[in-house]
């Protein structure tokens, strides 16, 4: 070895102050390789390279497809895909997902490779272990899936045409009987659970279900993100639109959040309470802080003393929807109620922020008055026949 080190391997250093050998070399006639080793020792990483540029030259000379394990594969895809808003997600399914496939050649997975994991998951978890919901299983499936598809579809062996995989194996999901199917809610049921919410819980629910937007826009809805629009000031109200940002919306792309009567008045009482943040709660030592989230322990206990007092207040026994009514319900309850209404399909896309080739942030104020009219017609529909709810499953 030279002072200068084996060619084709370079020292690169961690924040922490270790290094690691980093292959960066040009073969002849083929073109330039490199990447990580993932070691630091030199004699390994000289191996490493070695066995790289052998898979390399046997790809583009003799059409060989170099072997990869399903760690490889994974491990591209998390660095190739940090900017994914559910990176995270993706990468507690794949840490779950390896000590079963991590060391399995990409050749060789099929759906039996994931019959271990489903077991020790779902079907036979160990004791003591909680047993993982099916829903869980197929989203951590559907994202080995996806790393495996784009193994065969979309990623290269270097120096050659030839994919990481030759075919992708097909992955069977789950049947899942138990999925939790949507609730909206009646008026009845919803004066009845939101008498049972904390007062800050109760005016967040209380926007959601007039607006539509989804539980983590609310909670970190921002005074700045508030704007005027004059034009359709009435003598009571003065009104105001919220622009959200691309990056909070799930579609990723900036949109208007318009507010009917209900929520204009709600938002103007709390105008002045927290410098930066619409929806608080105060804490023990007085403090005021944002929300997190909406679905948590105080809502849970809302639900289930709502769902004890069903029957005395309503009646008729508590549905299991009910029982198990989720925050996200308040999006599909203002989506019912605004179709009951006979507001149109292109202004609940509007409203809700349903994918759609039209979303923008440059409405005319003739727009904004046509969507605030939409979303008033649900403020004021109750006792109406849009109040009545035909349920085919409980």
């Amino acid at each position: 070895m030279s002072r200068r080190g084996t060619p084709g391997l370079q020292k690169r250093f961690r924040a922490n102050g270790t290094f690691e050998w980093h292959i960066d070399k040009r073969i002849a006639g083929i073109g330039r390789i490199s990447g990580g080793t993932g070691t630091s020792d030199r004699q390994e990483a000289e191996r490493f390279l070695a066995r790289k540029i052998e898979n390399v030259r046997e790809a583009a000379v003799y059409g060989k497809r170099p072997r990869r394990k399903f760690r490889e594969a994974a491990t591209r895809y998390l660095n190739e895909f940090a900017w994914k808003r559910s990176i995270e997600r993706d990468a507690r399914a794949l840490k779950a997902l390896d000590p079963f496939i991590g060391d399995v050649w990409l050749d060789c997975v099929h759906n039996e490779s994931f019959k271990a994991y489903i077991d020790a998951r779902h079907r036979h978890p160990a004791a003591g272990c909680k047993r993982i919901a099916v829903g869980t299983i197929n989203r951590d499936l559907a994202v080995a899936r996806r790393v495996l598809n784009l193994c065969a579809r979309l990623w290269r062996a270097e120096g050659s045409t030839l994919s990481w995989l030759g075919e992708a194996p097909l992955i069977q999901l789950l049947e899942n009987k138990k999925a939790r199917k949507p609730y909206p809610v009646d008026w009845s049921e919803q004066k009845l659970l939101f008498s049972e919410l904390t007062p800050h819980l109760r005016q967040a629910a209380l926007f959601k279900v007039n607006t539509g937007m989804r539980e983590k826009e609310v909670c970190q809805l921002r005074w700045e993100w508030e704007q005027r629009v004059a034009e359709l000031d009435t003598p009571e109200i003065k009104r105001t639109v919220f622009v959200l940002p691309e990056w909070l919306t799930k579609n990723k792309e900036a949109r208007v959040v318009v507010l009917n009567d209900v929520a204009q008045r709600l938002v103007d009482g709390l105008r002045g309470v927290h410098p930066t943040y619409v929806f608080t709660w105060e804490d023990r030592k007085k403090r005021r802080r944002r929300f997190c989230r909406m679905n948590n322990s105080g809502w849970k206990a809302a639900r289930r003393r709502a769902a004890a007092r069903y029957l005395k207040d309503l009646g008729r026994p508590a549905p299991e929807g009910f029982r198990r009514v989720r925050v996200h319900d308040l999006k599909h309850t203002c989506g019912r109620r605004l179709r009951a209404a006979g507001v149109g399909f292109e202004d609940r896309q509007d409203i809700l922020a349903h994918k759609s080739g039209r979303m923008t942030t440059h409405y005319s104020a003739a727009e904004l008055g046509n969507l605030v009219a939409a979303v008033n017609r649900i403020a004021n529909s109750h006792g109406s026949h849009t109040g009545t709810v035909l349920r085919l499953v409980a």
